[in-house]
């Protein structure tokens, strides 16, 4: 968990029904001790009232670039942390963020994104967003035709290179009475994302070797051998780990996913791709999590041209691929590595067979029909304590929890080395 005093989370509220969940946001984290400095558009006040958020914050909302706020309620010692209330001197975009660990914007509406991606500032909220000192994440709320508009996702995918945190949307009932994609996020998902990013980096220095997705073996040009996967736990595991402070290299099969920020991604298709890419990075990393569903056999020759329909039987001749996994721990210097086992019947039994076999510190095992191409999963740890069972979540909060458990169990034996 962050330290939190002394410490300022700006908020900015732009226009949307989801506005109102701005005030639970706030709540949650005036609790947890954070200073909260509330900042709202205009078209934020015809969804919710400033007064709102001062009286929940005990700070005055700003709420224009040239000094527009209720008035201030707070003794100066009070507000030692924050935008002094009595200095509103249109410079407040400046001031605002050197005394703030992150701006969160949430709601973000479509109309705000396309402006932090295209840098204008044409009003207090995006002045500052531009002339910040801080992180800066947001919690887009919008119709689910807006969020899925190609421009909206143009100015998504900019603002993901710029290094803006995006924080959901979900998939829900919207106001306008659609179902879909564009739902802000819960505000105990908001908060949590903001524990992460500002909490201790625990793999700060540290590198994290990720491989993730399936691979594909070639019988012609236009057939191969795959598998389910779709890399969703491997991307997450990246993710988890970067939040952690870790330089994360993702070596992924083909996979429909966009890489976490900063996450360095090696794009490979075949086993023996994925082995190669693996072998080069390997001895850069602390920590190895083998992740992807690699195939255990490849076609001992692929045809140069289609493969034509004859009617009759054909046969494959398939060779086994080297085990990845087994390779980096076999290492005279490996890393600290981790597996991931799919199975489809006695789990538990299986799992643990193989980890021991591959003689593993921490293995995660999971059923292939309750996983494979899924948001969601159960995952069970098994490392030389025991197992450790996790319930159903979806795959970046189960990631979380298996970083987190990875990194107990490095340090142990790192203390123990020593």
């Amino acid at each position: 968990m962050p330290d939190t005093q002394g410490k300022t989370i700006i908020l900015g509220v732009t226009g949307g029904v989801a506005a109102y969940k701005a005030a639970e946001l706030a709540r949650l984290w005036i609790k947890a001790g954070y200073g909260v400095q509330a900042v709202m558009t205009d078209a934020a006040m015809h969804f919710i009232g400033p007064a709102t958020l001062q009286a929940l914050t005990g700070r005055p909302v700003l709420t224009g670039l040239w000094g527009s706020a209720l008035t201030p309620t707070l003794s100066p010692g009070e507000r030692e942390h924050t935008l002094d209330p009595n200095r509103l001197d249109g410079m407040d975009h400046i001031h605002a963020s050197r005394h703030a660990e992150v701006i969160v914007v949430a709601p973000a509406s479509a109309d705000f994104m396309s402006k932090l991606a295209q840098g204008r500032a044409d009003d207090l909220l995006s002045t500052l967003c531009l002339a910040r000192a801080c992180p800066l994440a947001i919690a887009p709320a919008m119709n689910r035709e807006m969020w899925a508009n190609p421009a909206t996702q143009r100015n998504l995918d900019r603002l993901r290179q710029d290094g803006i945190t995006i924080i959901g949307p979900d998939t829900g009932e919207q106001a306008c009475g659609e179902t879909g994609l564009g739902r802000m996020s819960e505000p105990p998902a908001i908060f949590d994302a903001m524990e992460i990013l500002l909490g201790p980096k625990p793999l700060a220095g540290k590198t994290v070797l990720v491989t993730a997705g399936p691979t594909f073996e070639p019988v012609d040009p236009v057939r191969g051998l795959t598998n389910l996967s779709s890399g969703k736990m491997g991307y997450a595991i990246a993710q988890a780990a970067k939040e952690a402070g870790a330089r994360v290299i993702l070596v992924s099969g083909p996979v429909c996913l966009d890489a976490p920020t900063d996450v360095e991604k090696i794009s490979v298709t075949t086993a023996q791709e994925m082995q190669a890419a693996v072998m080069r990075s390997v001895n850069d990393a602390q920590l190895f999590i083998s992740v992807a569903a690699v195939a255990d056999y490849r076609p001992a020759q692929t045809a140069t041209q289609k493969i034509k329909k004859s009617g009759k039987p054909l046969s494959l001749e398939l060779l086994p691929n080297e085990d990845i996994l087994a390779s980096v721990a076999s290492l005279p210097k490996p890393p600290f590595c981790i597996g991931f086992a799919a199975e489809t019947e006695n789990l538990l039994d299986h799992a643990e067979a193989k980890r021991k076999t591959k003689k593993l510190p921490l293995l995660i095992a999971n059923l292939a029909q309750n996983t494979l191409g899924r948001d969601q999963a159960e995952l069970v740890l098994l490392d030389d304590s025991g197992s450790h069972p996790l319930a159903k979540a979806d795959k970046l909060t189960l990631a979380r929890q298996v970083v987190r458990h990875a990194i107990e169990l490095f340090n142990l034996s790192k203390s123990r080395q020593t």
